[in-house]
Order: structure tokens, then sequence, then C-alpha cells
């Protein structure tokens, strides 16, 4: 009796197993695959439109000094460049100043914060657009840096074909460390997200460090307003309400890409991976479930790894099981990665997948439990 039940145990976990693993490899060949195999189009004409390009900055000095002359010395033939500084109490407003004397198509606009009117970070946004002087719009971060004289060019050829979403990138710089190297996985596998669903035509969200979009339609789509109140979302839940299966185009040029500095301790991190995560649980149901799947299947493949080989199920065959699943998400990984110059990083994956799985649960139960509350 009791070697009955533990075959009718083995089975069930082999169940749970191959569930995983055909859940994980039909991911990666019928959606991720959509991004390894993408093929960068020729951009034949140089956009000549002009640009408004939109910064919202509270406090960051350092990262204006740092990073805003590579915005203003783009070689784009007509673009504004308008900076929010939003109720900084430091010298970002002496810095802009400064900035504006040398270069005139640095435009500032300057809240004052006021106690019984608060702000936020959608707030200073809105109010960047509308002091906006052209209709196509490109949006980035203090703390962000164009990989290149090109970033506007490459963002503005996006547009063509009446397209008015631009879903651009923006990688981490690598640094030593574990920290670093799963905050760099993390941002490519993000991207392996939401760059396939968009080129499926299913686009759910994008990052508002190199995001663009028209002035137009985000009136059209009454700005934040249906989200205001949420934590964050000035990116993602943008894209989840405006785009359509024919007006979102990727820009995966390298020249397009805008860096940044990843966090360097996990404090900062968890605080800002908290803040993004908590607006997961407002996407729509069916983008809820095509990422809820790829979760679910992996939690399914490595739990039923662990038990199938706890309990003495032939761990020959799960090591091949486990080895075919690895082969094919490596290979797809490495052609995707490679298209966000993240392909280094596919080494480590048979780590980095396990603590994937931690931290998608872990912040996601978090991002569940935040409240609603409106922060900058």
């Amino acid at each position: 009796m009791m070697q009955l039940e533990l075959s009718e145990l083995q089975i069930l976990l082999l169940i749970l197993f191959s569930i995983g693993i055909l859940g994980q490899i039909g991911y990666y060949l019928f959606f991720f695959s959509k991004l390894a195999f993408y093929k960068l189009p020729i951009e034949n004409q140089s956009p000549n439109f002009p640009i408004s390009v939109i910064i919202s900055a509270r406090n960051e000095y350092e990262n204006l000094e740092k990073n805003l002359t590579s915005v203003l010395e783009q070689d784009y033939p007509d673009f504004e460049v308008i900076v929010i500084n939003d109720c900084s109490w430091d010298d970002s407003q002496k810095l802009l100043e400064y900035y504006q004397e040398q270069y005139p198509k640095l435009k500032i606009c300057t809240i004052i914060e006021q106690e019984k009117y608060p702000t936020g970070k959608k707030f200073a946004l809105t109010i960047g657009i509308k002091a906006a002087s052209h209709e196509h719009l490109v949006f980035t971060d203090a703390d962000c840096t164009p990989a290149s004289k090109n970033w506007l060019k490459h963002m503005a050829s996006g547009f063509a074909n009446g397209k008015e979403i631009v879903l651009g990138y923006s990688p981490d710089r690598p640094t030593s460390g574990l920290l670093n190297l799963f905050i760099r996985y993390d941002c490519a596998y993000t991207g392996m997200a939401y760059f396939s669903a968009a080129l499926q035509n299913n686009a759910f969200m994008g990052v508002g460090r190199n995001l663009a979009y028209t002035k137009s339609l985000f009136f059209k789509n009454k700005g934040f307003a249906g989200h205001q109140h949420i934590l964050g979302g000035d990116d993602d839940l943008f894209v989840r309400d405006a785009a359509n299966p024919t007006n979102v185009s990727v820009q995966l040029n390298p020249e397009s890409f805008v860096l940044t500095d990843a966090k360097k301790t996990y404090e900062e991190w968890n605080r800002q991976k908290s803040r993004h995560h908590s607006t997961g649980k407002y996407y729509k149901i069916k983008h809820q479930v095509l990422l809820g799947g790829f979760y679910t299947g992996l939690l399914f493949f490595y739990l039923g790894l662990g038990l199938t080989l706890g309990f003495l199920v032939d761990w020959r065959l799960i090591l091949i099981l486990y080895g075919f699943k690895m082969i094919v998400q490596f290979v797809i990984s490495y052609m995707a990665f490679n298209k966000l110059k993240q392909k280094n990083i596919v080494w480590f994956i048979p780590l980095l997948d396990i603590l994937y799985l931690f931290f998608v649960y872990i912040f996601g139960f978090k991002g569940l439990v935040t409240k609603k509350r409106k922060i900058w």
C-alpha cells in the first residue's frame, strides 16, 4: 500500500514538473522569441519634425550636472528640453538657470511645493507636457544618459507610419557584484517581456526612462487622470490605457538606449522595485494572465524539480528535462539579450533564474499589499 501511494505521488509530482517545463518552454518559444528573432528595421530617412524632451527632476542637482548636457547636445535639427524642477530644495534651480544661459533650447518649469496641494511626478510631467511646444514628446529621467548623440533621432523615427507610442530601452550600467548582475538581469527580462508583447501588437508597459508619445494622445486619454491616485504608473499605466494593436512601435537600435546607474544597495533597489511592482495589479486582466502564467510556470518548474528529486523520482529523467528547458531558455535569452546588449548575463542564468523566482513572488506580494498613495 505504501509503495502504491508513493508511486501515485511520483506521478503527481512528474505532472507538476511537466506542466512547469512545458509552460516555460512554451513562453520562450512562442512569446519571448518575438524579440529574439526580431530584425532591426533599416531607417532610410532621418526625421526632422520638432521634438520636446521632458525630464521631471526633484533634488537631482548631481544627476542634472552629470547628464543634462548629453541631452541638450543631441544631434537633432529641432528640439527643446523641458526640465520640471519639482519642488527641489537643493541648488537645482541655480544649475538649470546656468545651463539655460548656454543652451537656449532649455526650458525650465518650476513647481513650488504647497502643503494644501501635494504634487507628485505625474503632476510634474503634466505641467511639462502642457508647456511643450511640440506634438512629439520624448521622456527620460535626470539620472539617465543617452547612449549616443543620435538618441533623439532614433526615438523620433519610431513615430513613422502613424505610430503614437515609441517604447525604448534603458539598461543599467554594469559594475561588480551579485546585486548589480541581478538588477541588470531583471532589467533585461523586463525588456524582453514588454518588447515581445509590443511586437505581438499587445503592448502592456514601457519605462519612463526612455519613452515617447504624442501630446494629442496624452490629452485624448485624459493624461494620468485614470490612475492619478496610484503609486507610480506614469509610464506603464499610461501605456496600458493609451496603447492599441496599431499605434505602438519599438526602438531597439543601441544608439537609442539611455543608460542609468543601478542602485548600489539592496535597500535602495528594494524601494525602487516596490514602487514599480505596486502598479502590476492594475494591468489589464489579459496582461496579468500573460505575466502570471509565466511566473506560475516558473514556480511549478522549480517546485516540481525539488520535490521530484526529493521523492526519488528517476533523477536522470529529471536532469534531462531540466537540461532541455535550460537549453531552450539559454538560446532564446541569448538572442533576445543580445538585442539589448546584455548577452553576457546569460552565462549566469542557472543561478539568476532561481533568484528571479524569489524576487518575483516577494515583490509581487509586496505590490499586492501596497496601499494606494501618491508619492513622487
